[in-house]
């Protein structure tokens, strides 16, 4: 093949990989948007994975980096096949991980959470997360189009599809409560939304491209040109969006401290009870049942469990009651 044939190629592939890349995206918000759809989540993390996987084999493609899985020979390079005889192109994931991967962190933790969400949902059914997730499906629609744009053009971004979504009652702390504590979010899904968030920096769970969030308060005023407005954007960095960020900081719900055993034992000999052990700590939460998930005392995270403060409050109760503290 000419080298003319092969630029050819190479910008046909690319331009091909991008246009099927934006077909997923605007496809996974048109269904999120849509009210009439029920599985909008579980459609629109894997439309968007397959848009961000096209997407960065466009600009692999562009950077002549091979995505295809392959053995290095002696001479030459062996592809991997599916059974079809089709070639083996790398998924997300391994995008992700090359050196060259052009996303910033907090895209990338972005995505990661959305991989490791789809992993538990594909097996499993499940309910009601479109409201507990929106943030981070709303920070993935921005971060595509930021890349998007950045990498290779206006022309390919899908801003003027990104639709706001509103919320047409108010919703009390209580009603949120509920909304999280509900049935329908299988444990499985609670635990891996717990486990990864405790696993990010504080920056890195504070970002914007990892979750989207969005304050909205109402809004009095007595200029005409404005009474009519539902949504009012202030820039982040006034002095008006510093006193909210700082008000929500105050509310918010925070994540909940969690113990190993070895941590909640260590804790308690530095509280004097030194006779108070592993075996003593193993033999209270069997004789109480407390891994019973309706108790609220712990959680799972992967194969490990780990302890609420309300189990370390019991623990220090028993120790007082029947250890003792040294002298």
């Amino acid at each position: 093949m000419s080298t003319a044939k092969r630029i050819r190629r190479v910008f046909s592939v690319k331009e091909e990989l991008l246009n099927k890349s934006r077909e997923a995206a605007l496809a996974a918000v048109q269904i999120f948007n849509n009210p009439n759809v029920t599985f909008k989540s579980e459609t629109y993390i894997v439309l968007m994975i397959i848009a961000w996987t096209y997407l960065l084999h466009a600009y692999y493609r562009g950077k002549k980096v091979d995505y295809r899985y392959f053995t290095q020979g002696e001479k030459r390079k062996h592809y991997d096949r599916t059974k079809n005889g089709a070639f083996r192109h790398w998924e997300l994931e391994r995008c992700l991980n090359d050196p060259q991967c052009p996303l910033e962190r907090e895209v990338v933790q972005n995505l990661r959470f959305l991989m490791g969400l789809r992993r538990e949902i594909e097996h499993q059914m499940t309910t009601r997360i479109d409201d507990l997730l929106s943030a981070r499906f709303q920070a993935c629609c921005i971060n595509y189009h930021d890349a998007v744009v950045s990498l290779f053009g206006e022309e390919y971004g899908i801003a003027k599809h990104l639709a706001v979504s509103l919320q047409f009652s108010s919703l009390s702390q209580e009603q949120v409560d509920t909304l999280e504590q509900q049935a329908g979010l299988p444990r499985h899904i609670k635990q891996y939304i717990e486990g990864f968030d405790g696993a990010l920096t504080p920056d890195e769970f504070a970002s914007a491209k990892y979750a989207y969030r969005v304050i909205f308060v109402p809004k009095t005023t007595n200029h005409p040109n404005q009474a009519d407005q539902v949504i009012t954007f202030v820039k982040a960095d006034s002095e008006i969006a510093k006193t909210v960020n700082a008000a929500y900081a105050v509310i918010r719900e925070t994540e909940r401290p969690k113990w190993l055993p070895s941590q909640i034992v260590a804790k308690m000999k530095t509280e004097g009870f030194s006779r108070f052990g592993m075996s003593h700590h193993t033999d209270l939460w069997k004789s109480r049942d407390a891994k019973c998930n309706s108790k609220g005392y712990g959680v799972q995270i992967a194969k490990t469990w780990y302890w609420y403060d309300t189990w370390l409050a019991e623990v220090r109760k028993h120790c007082k009651e029947n250890v003792g503290a040294d002298r």
